[in-house]
């Protein structure tokens, strides 16, 4: 039977439940953890960590995907912590996301830099034995360059080794999951083992529906939009609405790429916490009623929040 790494040990894939697919709990950058640990007060991470997952589970949640990388920060044990005291599995990631140190990119190949993957994920992640259940990629809007391209293929080619899927950033106007799509065909990835992030930036249907038509889950995570001239949550929704009229809700998953805690200044988290007062509740408290007034059925929503991410981890 197939399992899913948490960073509590396996689970099974139908015990997922309602997954928020690409959440940070908290970031900063490579080694601030743990060379500088004062810059983060670790007890009031895990504090806020808990109050945000036990007001997500409540409102039914049930699997909460960290997709913070070694280079934004990653502390395994942070997520064990609050995992502890939580009802929700929280699953980690390997990977490696914009911010690819020079000795990796100047130094390995894809096959070296696989393997680091995959010990994450069969062995453990910084001597801690909490193993990572999903690998994290991701290309801006310069599209992928040499660096870029080396973290892409040795992540195609620890997932084709694991079966642990693969997820990504993108700059969705730009159609750059169409060239991470390419990069996993040719590294022979299973496409429903992948979900293309950030697609909810766009309205470009036939961008999205071409994905999705390939068998990749279109990740709809970065809710609820509107700053910086960005779509805004309405309209995130109404493409999410088309795609569900076009047949595609077995392609479509939800987040917010929300960050419960950070490294940044008082007024930055104080700006933050006003523009998305409902945090990580916001698809619940917000999405999903819309949703519905918009006349989406239960059984799509159930798709796509609960169905296509057990899909996707179980390798259905």
């Amino acid at each position: 039977m197939a399992t899913v790494n948490t960073v509590l040990g396996p689970v099974d894939p139908k015990a997922l439940g309602f997954t928020l697919m690409h959440e940070h709990l908290v970031a900063s950058s490579a080694g601030i953890p743990h060379t500088f640990p004062e810059l983060l007060d670790r007890r009031e991470t895990i504090a806020q960590g808990v109050k945000a997952l036990q007001e997500a589970a409540a409102e039914g949640v049930g699997t909460y995907v960290d997709v913070t990388t070694m280079d934004l920060g990653r502390d395994v044990t942070v997520l064990r912590e609050v995992a502890e005291q939580v009802g929700v599995h929280i699953i980690t990631a390997t990977g490696i996301w914009l911010d690819i140190p020079r000795a990796i990119a100047n130094a390995l190949t894809p096959d070296q830099l696989a393997r680091l993957f995959v010990r994450e994920i069969e062995v453990g992640i910084e001597g801690t034995g909490i193993k990572a259940g999903v690998i994290k990629v991701a290309t801006s809007e310069q599209g992928v360059t040499p660096a870029n391209e080396l973290v892409l293929r040795a992540a195609a080619r620890a997932s084709n080794s694991t079966g642990v899927p693969i997820t990504t950033h993108t700059v969705a106007t730009t159609k750059v999951g169409e060239a991470q799509m390419a990069i996993f065909q040719e590294e022979r990835v299973d496409p429903r083992r992948v979900c293309i992030g950030h697609s909810n930036s766009t309205t470009d249907l036939d961008y999205l529906a071409g994905l999705a038509r390939q068998g990749c889950v279109l990740g709809m995570d970065q809710y609820p939009g509107g700053r910086m001239g960005s779509l805004n949550w309405e309209e995130r929704t109404q493409v999410v609405k088309r795609l569900v009229d076009m047949g595609l809700a077995q392609h479509v998953s939800f987040s917010h790429d929300h960050l419960i805690t950070s490294l940044m200044r008082p007024e930055m988290r104080e700006e933050r916490r006003a523009y998305n007062p409902d945090g990580i509740c916001f698809m619940s408290r917000k999405v999903l009623p819309r949703l519905r007034e918009l006349g989406v059925s239960e059984s799509a929503i159930r798709a796509m929040t609960v169905e296509a991410p057990r899909r996707f981890f179980g390798g259905e």
